[in-house]
C-alpha cells in the first residue's frame, strides 16, 4: 500500500445491524470506502465479539446491486428518477385511492430490517397513525408474534417480554433455539456461544430441546430430540411434574401472581405418561428435566422460533413463562428478567392497567381477528386479490420481501401485479419491491447513524449505545429518515413540507404528552421551552435526544443533572453501561388485577385443543425450518462471502428416511406441501432425527426482474410454496412453518 493510499484510511464505530446481536465493530475506511470490520473491544456490550456476518459488513455495504437512486414505473417499466418525481408520483398515485376509498384501501408491510434501522424504529408507526393504516402485515407473525401475545395476556404489555439472565444463570432450558448459528433471538445478547460455554464453566447446565443435534444442542448437557410440534406438550409437562412432586416455590414472586391453582387445575392431564408417545421422549426423562429445573439455585427457560411457528405457538410461549413462575425464577436475577432500555417509558407506580386485548377488528376475508395492531401475513394476498368495495388496492412495503418470506408466495407475487399502486422502501429490486410502482432506495449502513430502539429493550445487560455515520452521504442519496419522512408527507397530503416537518410534529406532541403526565419528570414545564433545550445535528437527532432525556436514565431536561442526553451518550463511543437487570414487578405489569395473570382466559380456552393433540395420529414425515450463521431472512443472500459453508438451501434428511425414499446425497428430492412443490438438493445427516426434514428459509431466487445477481446464482428453493397459509397459530394468526407434513420423493427430469 503506498504512503498516500495509506493516509486516507481511518477506522470509525459502527453498531452492526446485521442481527439481534447488536455488536460494536471497528470498521476500516479508506476514502468512503469500508474495507474491512473487526469487533470493538471497548464496547460495553460486545466487548469485540465478532460473527462472519459482521465481518463482511464492508461487501454488503458496498453491493453493486443496492440501488442507488429512485425507481418509477413509466410505461409499464420501473425506471430510474429524481427524487422530486419519485415523491410526486407517490402523492399522484396514493392520494386519488386513499381519497376515493378511504384508509381501509391501503395496506402495509413492514419487514424484518425494519428493526434494524434507527429509522425503522422511528418513521413507521408515524405513518401507520398518519394514514390510519388498519391492514398492516409485519414479520411478526411469521416469526414472533405467540411471545408477544403471551406476555399480553400475562403481564398486560405485549412487549414485556423476559430474557434469560445468561451471565448469572444456573442451568438454562433452551426449546426451539438455535443462539450459536442465531446469534439469539428475542433476547439481545453479543456472544451468545461464549454466554452458554461460561454457563457451563461455572458448573452450570444447559438443556437444549430440537429435532435437530444444532450446534447449540452440541455444547447441551442434554439434549432431547423432540418431535416436531409437539413442544407445547412437552412443557405442559414439566409443569405438571412440578404439581406433581410439590416442586411449586414462587418466591418472592407469590404475592403478584394470580391462577396457579387453576393452571393445576387444567393442566391435569398432560403428565409425563400421556404425552410421551407424542413427543417421542421417555417419560421419565421428562420427569429429570423437570426435577432438574425445579432444583437449581437459579434456571431459566428460553425459547424461541421452533416454539412460535408451530400450531400451538401462543400456548408454547405462555408455557415457557408458567415454568419460569412455577418455579421462582420470573422476575429474579439468574432466573428471567424484564430489562429496562434508555428510551423505555419511566417506570410508572405499580397499579392494575388496561390489559391487552385480542381481536379489535377482524380482516376482511377470513376474519381472521387483530393482534397488537396487526393482521397475518398469511392473510395479505388475500385482502388484495378477493374482490370487494373494501379491498386493498395500494400498498407500502418498508425492507419487507413477503413474496419469499410469507406462505404461498406465489399467491402473493400475482397479487401484487394486480395493485393500483404500490411504493416500496428497500435497497434492492428483489422479488416484492420489482412489483412497485416507485422504488425507495436507503443508503448502504455507513453512511448511516445508528441506534437499537427494539433490541435494548430485550438486552440481556441495560446498556446504551450511538453511533454516527461512519462514512458521509454518497451524493444523490437520501438517508432512510429523510425518505421515510417525505413518504408520510407525500401519502398524507402534504407533499411539499420539509421532511423535519414530520420530526418536528413528533417532538411538540411527545412533549405536549410528557409535561401533562403527573408521573413524568418533566411535568408541569413547558413543552417549547423543553423543545429549545433539545441537542443533535439533526432533528431526528434531537428526537433520539428527547426520548433519552424522558428516559428512565435521562436528565429530565436538567432535573437530573447526572442523567442520560445525546450529549453524553455521544461522549461515550463505546456505549455507556447501565448495569445487569434488575427486578421490575409490580410496576411494569398493566393487567387489570395488576398481577401476573397466569391462565388468562383466551389460553384457558385452547388448552383443550392442545390436550387432544396428544392423541393424533402421527405424520411419517414433518417438515421443519433451520438458520444459518452466514444469513439473515432473504436480505442477505446476495453478499458471497456468506454465501458457502453451511449456508446452502438443502433438504436434510436422516439417513433412515433417505433410504426408505430411495434418494441419495446431492439428488434431487421433490416435496410437496399444501401450498406447492418445489425441487430441492438432499442433505443426508444423522444431524436430524428420524420423520423430519429441514431446508432453511428465505431461499427461492429465481423470479425475473430482480438486480441480486448473486443470489440468483444459487437461488435455491422456497420454504413458504410448501404452504398455502391455511396452517396459523390460533390466539396470534402465526403462519405454522414448523412441524407442517410434507410428502418427500426423488425429483424426476420434470414436475
Amino acid at each position: 500500500m503506498s504512503d498516500a493510499h495509506a493516509s486516507q484510511s481511518r477506522t470509525a464505530l459502527r453498531i452492526c445491524p446485521l442481527c439481534e446481536a447488536t455488536c460494536g465493530l471497528t470498521l476500516t475506511i479508506e476514502g468512503t470506502r469500508v474495507t474491512g470490520a473487526r469487533g470493538d473491544q471497548d464496547d460495553v456490550f460486545s466487548k469485540g465479539f465478532i460473527c462472519p456476518k459482521g465481518a463482511s459488513f464492508g461487501e454488503l455495504d458496498a453491493d453493486p446491486d443496492r440501488l442507488r437512486t429512485p425507481l418509477v414505473r413509466k410505461d409499464g417499466k420501473l425506471q430510474e428518477a429524481s427524487w422530486g418525481e419519485a415523491f410526486d408520483a407517490i402523492a399522484q398515485g396514493l392520494r386519488p385511492i386513499i381519497e376515493a376509498h378511504g384508509p381501509d384501501a391501503l395496506g402495509a408491510f413492514l419487514g424484518n430490517p425494519n428493526v434494524h434501522t434507527m429509522a425503522g424504529g422511528l418513521y413507521p408507526p408515524v405513518l401507520l397513525t398518519t394514514l390510519k393504516i388498519r391492514k398492516l402485515f409485519t414479520a411478526s407473525t411469521l416469526d414472533q408474534m405467540p411471545k408477544h401475545v403471551s406476555s399480553g395476556l400475562l403481564f398486560g404489555d405485549p412487549f414485556a417480554i423476559p430474557v434469560p439472565d445468561l451471565d448469572h444463570t444456573d442451568h438454562l432450558l433452551l426449546i426451539g433455539a438455535n443462539p450459536l448459528d442465531s446469534n439469539g433471538s428475542l433476547c439481545t445478547a453479543a456472544d451468545f456461544p461464549g454466554k452458554l460455554k461460561d454457563l457451563k464453566r461455572r458448573g452450570g447446565t444447559l438443556t437444549v430441546v430440537d429435532p435437530r443435534r444444532t450446534r447449540t444442542a452440541r455444547l447441551a448437557n442434554r439434549h432431547l430430540a423432540i418431535r416436531p410440534g409437539s413442544d407445547g406438550l412437552l412443557l405442559a409437562a414439566l409443569a405438571y411434574t412440578l404439581f406433581d412432586e410439590g416442586l411449586v416455590e414462587l418466591g418472592d414472586l407469590q404475592a403478584y401472581v394470580d391462577g396457579v391453582d387453576q393452571v393445576r387445575a387444567q393442566l391435569g392431564e398432560f403428565s409425563p405418561e400421556a404425552v410421551a408417545e407424542a413427543c417421542d421422549l421417555p417419560a421419565d426423562e421428562i420427569r429429570v428435566v423437570a426435577r432438574e429445573l425445579a432444583g437449581a439455585q437459579t434456571a431459566a427457560v428460553y425459547g424461541r422460533i421452533g416454539t412460535s411457528t408451530v400450531e400451538f405457538g401462543t400456548l408454547t410461549s405462555w408455557l415457557v413463562d408458567v415454568l419460569n413462575v412455577l418455579t421462582g425464577n420470573l422476575d429474579r436475577p439468574g432466573g428471567a428478567l424484564f430489562p429496562l432500555s434508555a428510551t423505555d417509558k419511566v417506570p410508572r407506580p405499580a397499579a392494575p392497567g388496561r390489559g391487552f386485548a385480542l381481536g379489535r377488528w377482524k380482516s376482511r376475508v377470513s376474519g381472521y381477528g387483530e393482534v397488537k395492531g396487526e393482521l397475518p401475513a398469511a392473510a395479505f394476498a388475500e385482502e388484495i386479490d378477493t374482490p370487494g368495495e373494501d379491498r386493498i388496492r395500494a400498498v407500502i412495503t418498508v425492507a419487507g420481501n413477503p413474496v419469499l418470506s410469507a406462505p404461498d408466495g406465489k399467491r402473493l407475487d400475482e397479487a401484487l401485479e394486480s395493485l393500483e399502486f404500490m411504493v416500496s422502501v428497500d435497497p434492492y429490486l428483489n422479488e416484492t419491491s420489482r412489483h412497485a410502482d416507485v422504488v425507495l432506495p436507503p443508503p448502504p449502513p455507513a453512511q448511516s447513524g445508528h441506534f437499537d430502539f427494539a433490541f435494548n429493550a430485550l438486552a440481556v445487560r441495560n446498556q446504551v449505545r450511538y453511533t454516527r455515520a461512519a462514512v458521509p452521504l454518497e451524493e444523490g442519496l437520501l438517508q432512510e429518515s429523510e425518505i421515510l419522512a417525505r413518504l408520510i408527507l407525500a401519502a398524507s397530503g402534504m407533499h411539499g413540507m420539509p421532511a423535519e416537518a414530520v420530526d418536528q410534529m413528533v417532538i411538540e406532541r411527545s412533549l405536549g404528552k410528557a409535561v401533562e403526565d403527573v408521573h413524568g419528570k418533566v411535568h408541569g414545564r413547558d413543552a417549547k421551552e423543553l423543545a429549545a433545550q433539545l441537542t443533535g445535528d439533526s432533528t431526528v437527532e434531537q428526537r433520539l435526544d428527547m426520548m433519552l432525556r424522558l428516559g428512565p436514565y435521562g436528565d429530565g431536561f436538567g432535573a437530573h443533572p447526572e442523567g442520560l442526553t445525546l450529549t453524553k451518550l455521544l461522549a461515550h463511543p463505546h456505549g455507556i453501561d447501565l448495569g445487569p437487570l434488575q427486578p421490575r414487578i409490580p410496576r411494569l405489569l398493566k393487567t387489570r388485577s395488576g398481577k401476573v395473570e397466569l391462565l388468562p382466559e383466551p389460553i384457558a380456552a385452547q388448552l383443550p385443543r392442545l390436550a387432544a393433540a396428544k392423541d393424533r395420529p402421527q405424520d411419517s414425515l414433518v417438515l421443519i425450518g433451520r438458520r444459518h450463521l452466514r444469513s439473515n431472512n432473504s436480505w442477505m443472500h446476495n453478499v458471497r462471502t456468506l454465501n458457502g459453508g453451511s449456508n446452502r438451501c438443502t433438504l436434510q434428511i436422516h439417513p433412515e428416511d433417505a433410504q426408505r425414499l430411495g434418494l441419495t446425497d446431492g439428488a434431487d428430492a421433490r416435496v410437496k406441501g399444501d401450498g406447492g412443490e418445489i425441487e430441492v438438493p438432499v442433505e443426508i445427516t444423522d444431524g436430524v432425527r428420524r420423520g423430519v426434514v429441514s431446508l432453511p428459509h428465505g431461499w427461492g431466487h429465481d423470479r425475473p426482474g430482480t438486480r441480486m445477481e448473486i443470489a440468483r446464482e444459487n437461488p435455491g428453493a422456497n420454504y413458504n410454496q410448501l404452504l398455502d397459509g391455511t396452517r396459523l397459530d390460533v390466539l396470534s394468526g402465526t403462519a405454522v412453518q414448523n412441524g407442517v407434513p410434507v410428502h418427500v420423493t426423488l425429483a424426476s427430469t420434470t414436475l
